[in-house]
């Protein structure tokens, strides 16, 4: 029989990375499946070490002061900054390698 799960059981939709809770412990990359409403806001933040792509999978999002629409992937670079604003209901899977759980920077 299937084992259910849901996403709501995971911070932050994180799934995959080397923190708890998650579905696979893996120090090599991080994955999450993050659902936002129009108008949801991160604040401008930075990592040190790993690399993050966002896929957007559907709605829209601002970053990098510019648009960003589903189907596209933005790729931040360590030490780039930005922040995040969904324009409408957004759905993003974000990868970020390695897993580094205390490298997020606040600007």
């Amino acid at each position: 029989m299937a084992t259910t799960l849901h996403l709501k059981d995971f911070v932050g939709g994180w799934l995959t990375g080397n923190f708890d809770p998650c579905l696979v412990r893996q120090e090599n990359v991080e994955v999450a499946v993050k659902c936002y409403s129009a108008g949801a806001h991160e604040a401008s933040h930075h990592h040190r070490i790993a690399t993050e792509y966002t896929v957007v999978a559907t709605g829209r999002v601002r970053m990098f002061d510019r648009e960003y629409i589903a189907g596209e992937i933005v790729q931040v670079d360590p030490n780039e900054s930005t922040d995040f604003t969904a324009i409408e209901d957004t759905v993003t899977v974000v990868l970020k390698f390695p897993s580094e759980p205390n490298d997020k920077y606040l600007d």
